[in-house]
């Protein structure tokens, strides 16, 4: 297909599980339309985390050009609001030089903020959430999810009458803006609201992902995963850096607290159980366009991806 039919306000976002093959792909993608890779990866983005987080490789780096990966020191927070601004500037940045931006991650939080936007969330009522809380223990989260029928039926629809931690953030936000959860997302702007989105996901079998995945730790053991925690327990790092999948798992190895093949275990574990959330997040969006990518060649995928945003 030839590049003039393509629409640089269409952004492309590739997203799926981790150890699908997200990368390769996504670089495969932007040779063809001479797009430039946004990530869309929590941990990707600090520097000095190359192995845990899977980075994209140095010949990635070189083959297409690449956002939002190792620019953050470790000792910073990031977080969602953040990179949805961060993003935002950088995909307005890669239209206005006629480029075309491709998104790609598994952070489905960070996905739907880029796409749908963030409403301004005002600080936490405390005092009200312990009511609500006590409230619950007395009568039950059920009473509690009637009112909120009431005050915002469309927010209810969307929640289970037990998810108490949502229900009272609804009624939180009621009672702190005088708006319902519905109208405050009803204010909120997202690149749909400026651009045309096409979201393509990648699954597989789910024991493929997680044979997958079981390969991709013993590589990340083989090849610095050991070293590369050795190194981030010297500093200071923040909440959100502790938290990538592994440092948890070898820094307990490190500390004596197990041997090397229960770290191992611990994190092929930990790693397939974020796996699963990951997908159960992205089956909830509807307009996400799925390829099996055991059943398609990446090539092929690439074509089909391409076709669909001509």
């Amino acid at each position: 297909m030839r590049l003039k039919k393509l629409n640089c306000n269409v952004i492309t976002f590739i997203v799926g599980p981790t150890a699908i093959g997200k990368t390769r792909l996504s670089v495969k993608l932007a040779r063809r339309i001479d797009g430039e890779i946004v990530s869309c990866d929590s941990m990707q983005i600090y520097r000095g985390v190359n192995v845990l987080s899977q980075a994209p490789t140095v010949q990635d780096l070189k083959m297409a050009k690449h956002h939002l990966v190792g620019t953050l020191d470790p000792c910073s927070e990031y977080g969602v609001a953040f990179f949805r601004d961060k993003a935002t500037s950088i995909i307005n940045s890669i239209i206005k030089r006629k480029k075309r931006p491709i998104v790609v991650g598994g952070s489905g939080l960070y996905i739907k903020a880029l796409v749908d936007g963030l409403f301004p969330s005002p600080p936490a009522d405390l005092k009200f959430r312990k009511r609500m809380e006590n409230f619950i223990s007395a009568y039950g989260s059920k009473k509690l999810y009637r009112r909120l029928l009431k005050i915002d039926p469309e927010a209810a629809a969307k929640i289970h009458p037990n998810d108490k931690r949502r229900i009272i953030r609804a009624l939180e936000l009621f009672k702190t803006t005088g708006n319902t959860m519905t109208e405050l997302k009803c204010r909120t702007k997202g690149l749909k609201n400026c651009y045309r989105i096409k979201i393509f996901g990648l699954t597989r079998p789910r024991d493929e992902i997680y044979v997958n995945i079981d390969s991709r730790v013993d590589w990340m053991f083989k090849y610095g995963a050991i070293d590369e925690v050795k190194r981030l327990v010297r500093k200071n790092l923040s909440k959100t850096t502790r938290a990538i999948l592994g440092y948890k798992e070898i820094n307990g190895y490190l500390n004596d607290r197990y041997d090397l093949n229960t770290a191992k275990a611990l994190m092929k574990k930990n790693t397939r159980h974020f796996a699963k959330r990951q997908l159960a997040w992205f089956r909830l969006d509807g307009r996400i366009k799925w390829f099996d990518v055991s059943k398609f060649s990446e090539e092929i995928i690439v074509n089909k991806i391409i076709k669909e945003i001509a």
